[in-house]
Order: C-alpha cells, then sequence, then structure tokens
C-alpha cells in the first residue's frame, strides 16, 4: 500500500511554440491533436506530490556507451535518484524536463553531488544510444545524470512499474520522482516543477525521510 498525499505548488506557466510536421491533412491533424494534448498540460500552474512505493522490475536497460545496466541496480543501489521519462524527437514537454534536469545539476550543492539523475526514454525504437548521447550533450549532461533505452517491451514494463505508461508517447505526462534513501519511498511530482522547486522538494524529502527513519532505530 502505498501512502498518497497532494500538494499543489505555484510554478511558472511555460508556454513552447509548436513545430507541426508536413505531411497527409490526416497525419497533420493527429498531429496537431497530440500537440494541443501536451498544451493543455503545459498550460495547467503547479504541480501535485505524492508519496508512493514502486517495486523496481528486474530487467536491463542500455546507456550511451551500449553498456547494459539493471535496472533494479540503477535505481536500487548508489544512493539518491532523480528520474524521469523523455523521449529525444518530443517538442513540447520533454525539452521542458530536460532543461530542468540541466539545471538541477547546478542548484545542487556541494554536499548534494551524490545525487543522481536518471532519464529513460519511451521511444526506444528511435531512441538509440547514440541518439541519447547526442540529446544529452545537447542538455549538458553532466556524469551523474544517465541517460537509458532498451527493448520496447522493457521500456513499456519500467513505465508500467511507475505508474507513468499511457499506452502511447505521444499521451505521456510530465513526471519527475525522487527518492533519497535506497530502501524509502518514491516522492511523485506530477506536472511541471522548476528546477528550485525539485531540489527544494528533494532537500525536505531528505528531512523527512531521516527523521522518520530515526523513529525506527
Amino acid at each position: 500500500m502505498s501512502l498518497k498525499f497532494l500538494v499543489s505548488r505555484p510554478t511558472l506557466s511555460i508556454s513552447l511554440a509548436l513545430m507541426l510536421s508536413t505531411g497527409s491533412a490526416t497525419g497533420a491533424q493527429q498531429e496537431h491533436n497530440h500537440h494541443a494534448h501536451h498544451q493543455q498540460m503545459m498550460a495547467k500552474p503547479g504541480y501535485q506530490s505524492s508519496l508512493q512505493s514502486y517495486a523496481i522490475p528486474e530487467l536491463s536497460l542500455i546507456d550511451i556507451h551500449n553498456n547494459k545496466v539493471s535496472l533494479s541496480k540503477a535505481l536500487g543501489e548508489g544512493g539518491p535518484i532523480i528520474l524521469n521519462f523523455i523521449f529525444t524527437t518530443c517538442t513540447t514537454i520533454c525539452p521542458v524536463l530536460s532543461a530542468t534536469f540541466s539545471q538541477v545539476q547546478g542548484k545542487l550543492g556541494d554536499k548534494e553531488k551524490n545525487v543522481r539523475m536518471i532519464s529513460i526514454t519511451i521511444d526506444p525504437e528511435q531512441d538509440t544510444p547514440e541518439r541519447l548521447k547526442e540529446y544529452a550533450s545537447k542538455f549538458k549532461a553532466g556524469a551523474n545524470w544517465q541517460f537509458l533505452t532498451g527493448s520496447p517491451s522493457d521500456i513499456i514494463t519500467t513505465q508500467k512499474a511507475f505508474d507513468a505508461y499511457r499506452g502511447d508517447k505521444m499521451n505521456h505526462i510530465p513526471l519527475t520522482l525522487l527518492r533519497t534513501k535506497t530502501d524509502g519511498q518514491w516522492l511523485r511530482l506530477e506536472g511541471f516543477a522548476s528546477a528550485a522547486e525539485i531540489v527544494a522538494e528533494y532537500r525536505q524529502h531528505l528531512v523527512e525521510s531521516t527523521e522518520i527513519g530515526a523513529l525506527y532505530k
């Protein structure tokens, strides 16, 4: 059972120009509808936070160096984690999420350099390790920010494990997940949290998880 609570937080409204591809009238209409859906989500102020417990599946993904990465080890070991889901051809939600992660890197203090960030593509057929490497460079990803892809089935399984799967990449939601302790709960931020808000949420979650852990010692 997961413990849930919802909190609305004010954040900056975000607007991006839509890039509509050329093609058939039907294809253009579908593209327009998808972007309209994303624009509606981007127009919503604030975000919601909740504490969640997730079972990490035993499977392997692939990093930008073509190395296999055990998902359970990547997310279950090595200290604090901040996680999101993106795809490189997204022109609305994902650039915002990735730019925010890029800013988070700079806002984490010297005592927080152990925080690792992981971005998992939801479009593995397009997002090869090489493409993710280019994307990582575009957003100036540092050594603590990892990008992962994998087989379509493993990517879907991963999304479902974190209640992030919405059936189609164009229906994905803005989502950031963070955990301060390997045996702790995940803080789920659904919506557009700014870099400052993510860092503040991380620090607050760290304090709360430490205090709760002390009660059981």
